[in-house]
């Protein structure tokens, strides 16, 4: 437990470094446009994967459901509103974690066994300001637009299904869906989503930096941020939740 507490206050000193180093002396905008494209435009496609099934399967699922109550054609509020608000910034939080969290720490792993960090700071440069904030600035920014992303392929996905499988046209699930829906419903995912990258890629480079022991010590790295981020991400999502649901 103290070890885990020990962790979680690196963590929290490294989210603040970074963030009074970033302030004080922003980042190249090259490096900071080569992380959005890592973090941003390879993923695109395996954020898009996951949240148009999601919302197919959604739609399938409680389309049934509601049919026998005879209010299937509510199906757009249900699972726009699920996806909006919940499994769109979680799933794509997950999925983030697991690529671009998981390839932080190991490239930085790698940077701190073959002592390259070392060498960073002999030569009088800041690891944080050169390796931690481009990385950081990038997913914060750049998770929000894949969650607004798959929000609105997750709504697609369910507008397929609906139509396919439930007879509801087009134009009336969409209608529906924007009479339920409000900006603060849109506004509380891309919060959650902007908190996600900030964890994700706090625990990531953490864990890059304190990686020791060569290739295994790189692999624990790894293996160890897509499983703190993970738990991290769903665990935070309930207490983000509950406040934000507060201002609804």
């Amino acid at each position: 437990m103290r070890k885990k507490i020990s962790q979680l206050g690196e963590m929290v000193v490294l989210f603040r470094d970074a963030v009074v180093t970033g302030l004080r002396d922003p980042p190249s905008r090259t490096a900071v446009v080569s992380q959005m494209h890592e973090v941003g435009v390879r993923s695109l496609s395996i954020v898009n994967l996951t949240a148009i099934f999601t919302g197919m399967v959604m739609a399938l699922q409680l389309g049934w459901f509601l049919s026998t109550f005879g209010a299937k054609i509510f199906v757009s509020r249900v699972v726009g509103f699920a996806i909006i608000s919940e499994l769109g910034p979680v799933l794509t939080a997950l999925m983030i974690g697991g690529r671009v969290g998981a390839g932080m720490a190991a490239e930085l792993g790698t940077m701190k066994v073959t002592e390259q960090v070392d060498a960073l700071r002999a030569l009088g440069t800041d690891p944080v300001q050169h390796l931690v904030v481009p990385r950081l600035l990038a997913i914060i920014i750049m998770l929000p637009l894949l969650t607004a992303m798959a929000d609105l392929v997750g709504v697609l996905g369910g507008m397929i299904i609906a139509w396919l499988e439930l007879s509801v046209s087009p134009l009336f699930y969409f209608t529906s869906l924007v009479q339920f829906l409000t900006l603060g419903d849109l506004w509380r995912s891309l919060a959650k989503a902007t908190v996600f990258g900030a964890i994700i890629g706090t625990i990531a480079c953490h864990q890059g930096l304190k990686a020791q022991g060569g290739a295994d010590g790189v692999g624990h790295a790894t293996t160890a941020t897509v499983v703190k981020a993970s738990i991290t991400v769903l665990v935070t999502n309930f207490f983000l939740s509950k406040a934000l649901l507060m201002f609804a």
